[in-house]
């Protein structure tokens, strides 16, 4: 593959092409470290089941400086991820796992106090030992002229490098964290699909920094007054009458499908709703978008509430289920027994508290993993396939052993095979706030016998994981209950 010397505009209009082939593109740009000119050759690649990458290399001829990135090609992520890793000492196969590191990812070591910001690490492709060793690198080259100018600095940072070199080399326990805004960091899980017990993912909701952090926030927050957004909404609500989204997504449903079975699902779940439409923030852009929402009960589950907002300005679109009401006192467990085309087609609602286990398969989601969805059976495996694919997809490259590769693949057959219904398996939902719901395939839930229910009583690990040890409702329930006793009174 010839290299071609093109200029700037040209290489970004060829890497935003759709070009699976794309040639390895060579610019001049200026060294840092001397102010002559060296060489920059970019190459897009596309990491398969994973996504488009960005490589670049620099080279300067004249002084000999070298160092190269990997940028993201691709958008990004719905929700930002936190990765929390546990070292222990004396382990040279957990400093070895590799490690994806964005141009926008924070790494931190809380038993050093140390923190690696975006800037200091630009994208890269590494291991926990070599991010650790360019760190003490970084840190260690200018130590000369710092002893010169501030001794006392530059004897602090040697005793720090100490302990971060034995950090690298595995002497010292300690604790990784690797944040990333843009949620295209990855830290290899070596027994994925099986959950880590040394490893920790959480996904989350980007701030308004975060957003402002990625370059994505567009102008200043809303001026808007209350009364005036007030105002707004009472003309969106006028322009949508009562129940006609339900009716409207119901007659669709029947003229698209022509299925009497389409229609006894929609409606088995629908109810009269009103549609409140409202201001909100694009998650992507943080633009001003809209937002509709409406309340329904569903039978033998619960109130719920729908909520659904689309993004003109980037074309981001976003659904939740929510549940209504007060948390509830129990967790509960759902467990089905999936031996028919039925039990594939039944509907779930999964909450981004539950946890899901298929113990056929060794396959266990950590709460939080998908997020919340409203799918059903076969539609909540295909979507654990899809996740897997795409977080642990740079694992099913070249670099992967014949070993590890022949496991992942016969997972993924394993997989597959539950929906082609080989043999019988089970599916289990657990939920420590009560708020996810499989549909029985019966008129009476309890003549449903492949669909148990069972309740059990939160830990108090699990309360302080959903933050309701330190809740205090004291002064809301004063408040409830003067209101009560005041209008007992004017009666």
């Amino acid at each position: 593959m010839e290299p071609q010397i093109v200029d700037v505009r040209s290489v970004v209009e060829a890497v935003s092409a759709e070009d699976s082939d794309a040639p390895v593109y060579e610019v001049e740009s200026l060294c840092m470290r001397c102010g002559e000119n060296g060489i920059t050759r970019f190459l897009l690649t596309l990491i398969p089941h994973f996504r488009k990458i960005l490589l670049s290399a620099f080279e300067c001829s004249h002084c000999g400086e070298r160092n190269n990135e990997v940028q993201f090609a691709g958008e990004i992520q719905p929700r930002g991820c936190l990765y929390r890793l546990q070292v222990p000492a004396g382990d040279q196969k957990v400093l070895n796992r590799q490690v994806v590191k964005s141009e926008t990812a924070t790494i931190k070591i809380p038993e050093l106090d140390f923190e690696i910001p975006p800037e200091a690490q630009r994208g890269s492709l590494s291991t926990i030992e070599g991010i650790l060793v360019r760190a003490a690198d970084e840190l260690g080259a200018l130590q000369e002229e710092r002893k010169k100018v501030d001794p006392q600095t530059a004897e602090a940072i040697d005793q720090f490098l100490v302990k971060l070199r034995a950090c690298a080399t595995g002497d010292s326990p300690f604790a990784l964290i690797l944040d990333d805004p843009a949620g295209n960091s990855f830290i290899e899980n070596p027994l994925a699909p099986s959950p880590d017990p040394l490893l920790t993912m959480q996904a989350y909701e980007r701030s308004r920094e975060q957003v402002a952090s990625l370059g994505y926030l567009e102008g200043e927050p809303s001026t808007e007054t209350s009364e005036e957004r007030t105002n707004n909404v009472s003309e969106q609500l006028q322009r949508e009458p009562h129940g006609s989204v339900g009716a409207r997504a119901g007659r669709r449903a029947i003229a698209q499908g022509n299925s009497a079975e389409i229609a006894e699902t929609l409606f088995r779940y629908s109810a009269p709703e009103e549609v409140m439409t409202f201001p909100s923030t694009c998650g992507a852009c943080a633009t001003q978008c809209e937002c509709r929402m409406f309340v329904t009960n569903i039978p033998y589950f619960q109130e719920v509430i729908v909520m659904a907002s689309s993004c003109d300005a980037c074309g981001y679109r976003n659904s939740e289920v929510k549940p209504g009401g007060r948390i509830p006192l129990k967790g509960k467990k759902i467990k089905v027994h999936v031996k028919n085309i039925k039990d594939l087609n039944r509907d779930v609602i999964k909450s981004d508290t539950a946890s899901i286990k298929i113990p056929e398969i060794d396959l266990e989601l950590v709460s939080g993993t998908l997020g919340g969805l409203v799918t059903t059976v076969e539609g909540l495996i295909s979507k654990i396939s899809e996740s897997l694919e795409r977080v642990h997809g740079f694992t099913f490259g070249d670099s992967l052993d014949d070993t590890r590769r022949r496991k992942w693949k016969e997972f993924r057959t394993r997989l597959d095979k539950l929906k082609s219904l080989d043999e019988p398996w089970t599916l289990i939902i657990d939920d420590a706030l009560a708020n996810s719901f499989v549909s029985p395939v019966a008129d009476d839930i309890k003549d449903d016998n492949q669909l148990t229910l069972e309740e059990y009583e939160r830990s108090w690990e699990q309360n302080e994981e959903l933050s309701l040890n330190d809740m205090d409702t004291s002064s809301a329930d004063a408040a409830y209950g003067s209101a009560d006793v005041e209008s007992s009174k004017d009666g």
